[in-house]
C-alpha cells in the first residue's frame, strides 16, 4: 500500500466529543417529546448526520420535531463544547508526525466543526481541508463524503486511509474503496467497541492516536505483522 491522504472523522477521532453530544442530544430530544437515553443515542446515531437521525425520529413520532429543535440542540451542544471539550489525547503528536496530507470528513456541520475544532485548537491546523456531510447527497454509511473529500484533495480513493470511530463511518470508508482504521480510544468507547469496528470492516483497530504514524508506515511498507496493534 502507498497512501497519499489521511481522512479523519471529527467527533471521537479528533475531538473527544461523543459523550457530550450524545448526552445533549438525548436531553433535548426527551424534552421535545421523544424520550431517549444517552446510550440509545450512542447505539442508534453515532457517526450519522443529524438530518438522518431526525428523519427516523419523526417517522416514529408520526409528526415533526418542534421547529426550534435544531436551534436548541445546537445552542446547548456548542455551549458544552466551549466549556468542556478536549482534543483526543495524542492527536497533536500524530498530526505533527504525519508525512502526507490530511483532511476531515465529518457527519457534523461546518459550523459544528468550527466550534469543536476551534475549542480544541485544531481548526487552524486542518482548515481549509474540512468537509461535511452537508456537501453530499448521502451521509455515512454511504461512501459519498469520503469520495468527495478525496476528490477535493486530488487523491485516488485507493490511496486514502480513513480513521473512524463509528461502524457507520467504517462502512462508508470501505464502500469508498479506502483502507479504514478503527479508532477506539475516545471516552465514549466501551467494551466491545473494537469488535464492532472490526465487524464493520476495519483493516485494523487501535486506541492510542500516537500510534497512527507508525501504523501508516508499517502498512505502507508491507512488512511483518503490526506487532502491538489489533489487526484482523
Amino acid at each position: 500500500m502507498s497512501f497519499d491522504l489521511v481522512i479523519f472523522d471529527c467527533d471521537g477521532v479528533l475531538v473527544d466529543s461523543e459523550v457530550i453530544s450524545c448526552q445533549t442530544h438525548a436531553d433535548v430530544l426527551s424534552r421535545c417529546g421523544y424520550p431517549i437515553t444517552t446510550d440509545q443515542v450512542f447505539r442508534r446515531f453515532l457517526g450519522r448526520s443529524l438530518k438522518q437521525a431526525c428523519v427516523e425520529i419523526e417517522a416514529e413520532l408520526g409528526h415533526g420535531l418542534p421547529d426550534d429543535f435544531s436551534a436548541k440542540l445546537q445552542a446547548e451542544m456548542y455551549s458544552a463544547f466551549e466549556r468542556d471539550l478536549q482534543a483526543i489525547n495524542g492527536i497533536a503528536d500524530a498530526l505533527d508526525a504525519l508525512t502526507i496530507p490530511a483532511c476531515v470528513a465529518s457527519s457534523g456541520s461546518h459550523q459544528r466543526m468550527r466550534v469543536s475544532l476551534g475549542a480544541t485548537g485544531l481548526y487552524d491546523r486542518l482548515a481549509p481541508h474540512i468537509f461535511s456531510s452537508s456537501q453530499v447527497e448521502n451521509g455515512k454509511p454511504a461512501p459519498d463524503l469520503f469520495l468527495f473529500a478525496a476528490a477535493q484533495m486530488n487523491a485516488k480513493p485507493s490511496a486514502c486511509v480513513v480513521v473512524e470511530d463509528s461502524s457507520a463511518g467504517i462502512r462508508g470508508g470501505v464502500a469508498a474503496g479506502m483502507t479504514v482504521l478503527g479508532f477506539h480510544g475516545g471516552s465514549h468507547c466501551r467494551d466491545g467497541h473494537a469488535d464492532d469496528l472490526r465487524a464493520a470492516g476495519a483493516t485494523l483497530v487501535f486506541d492510542d492516536m500516537r500510534q497512527l504514524p507508525a501504523i501508516l508506515g508499517r502498512l505502507s511498507q508491507k512488512t511483518s505483522p503490526l506487532a502491538g496493534f489489533s489487526a484482523l
